[in-house]
């Protein structure tokens, strides 16, 4: 692989690579004359990672396909906008997906996926980057379980195992592939690799059927990783590690859309990690409680602060507590 798909080496001071989906968030609005009223948005839960870590300060690339037409320039222009890294995003001569969105009354949202031979299954083991400048990898969503990117990707998180930190977030998308034993097969070969795993309790409910959340958030610890955390919407977070268990709970807030919101938990949680000088595999496994406690609680202030606005629209730094 020895570059980054263009016989170019990685350079500078990229700290966190986030491998995934780019694409389109499609509101679907109130009926016209002749259709309906549609608000289109840059998303897609790697993207959305990415450009939250970008605002809350740290330095991060995005590793994904990019369709060279106009939807793809947007979302060019818009990552060199939000301050990341672009030199992993690769030019593939396919489209970007759209995804359309209802809301629900109570803000949760409807997905329906117009993905099929989409920019987002074209990475191949030739786009991988060297991880010389990569201080954690953070590998999600539906591309996982596309190919060849979900192999491409898998690679990446086996090279980067036990000297990266390896982070994974399911975010299982049934729309796209709706094969469960498909993501559970794979989600299960990121288990071996990752370091620290954040997933929803609805996902987690998918992925193992008839397990309380502690119990399968255990099963997976014994698996490979050193910290899983489960978010549980409004009742806040849950994380369990080899010695400890930790509950946080959530923030009550008046909900726009829940668009984006595990996704600003995680980028929150490798923000808070990252500042308090935890975010390597070893000082993964060492996390006392009240560090874990921190984290969490940054993090589920971030999400609160998501859920108000429309669409992944993150915060920034600026906006979210103190530390240390």
């Amino acid at each position: 692989m020895g570059g980054n798909g263009d016989g170019s080496k990685s350079h500078g001071n990229v700290m966190f690579l986030i491998c995934g989906e780019a694409l389109f968030d499609v509101y679907v609005g109130e009926a016209t004359s002749t259709g309906v009223m549609l608000d289109a948005r840059i998303g897609g839960s790697p993207y959305n990672v990415a450009m939250g870590l970008s605002r809350m300060g740290r330095t991060a690339g995005l590793l994904t396909g990019n369709a060279q037409d106009s939807l793809g320039a947007r979302l060019m222009k818009a990552a060199t906008e939000e301050g990341m890294d672009t030199r992993f995003l690769r030019p593939k001569p396919a489209l970007t997906t759209l995804a359309l969105i209802g809301v629900a009354p109570s803000g949760a949202a409807q997905y329906s996926f117009y993905s099929e031979g989409s920019v987002d299954w074209a990475i191949t083991e030739a786009d991988l980057p060297r991880l010389d400048d990569i201080k954690a990898v953070h590998v999600g969503s539906y591309s996982l379980v596309l190919e060849p990117s979900g192999s491409s990707f898998l690679t990446l998180a086996r090279q980067a195992r036990g000297t990266q930190l390896v982070s994974l977030d399911p975010n299982i998308r049934l729309g796209v592939v709706p094969d469960r034993a498909r993501w559970q097969e794979r989600i299960g070969d990121f288990l071996r690799c990752a370091d620290l795993v954040k997933v929803s309790d609805e996902d987690l409910a998918v992925l193992c059927p008839g397990k309380g959340v502690e119990t399968a958030a255990r099963d997976w610890l014994a698996i490979g990783p050193k910290l899983v955390v489960v978010t549980l919407g409004a009742e806040g977070a849950l994380a369990v590690s080899d010695s400890h268990m930790v509950r946080v709970p959530g923030k009550a807030v008046r909900v726009e859309d829940t668009v984006g919101a595990g996704d600003t938990f995680q980028a929150a949680l490798l923000t808070a990690l990252d500042e308090m000088g935890h975010a390597s595999p070893s000082a993964i496994a060492e996390l006392s409680a009240e560090t874990i406690s921190r984290a969490l609680v940054f993090a589920v202030e971030a999400s609160a602060i998501t859920c108000q606005r429309r669409g992944a629209d993150l915060p920034h730094r600026h906006l979210l507590p103190a530390l240390l």
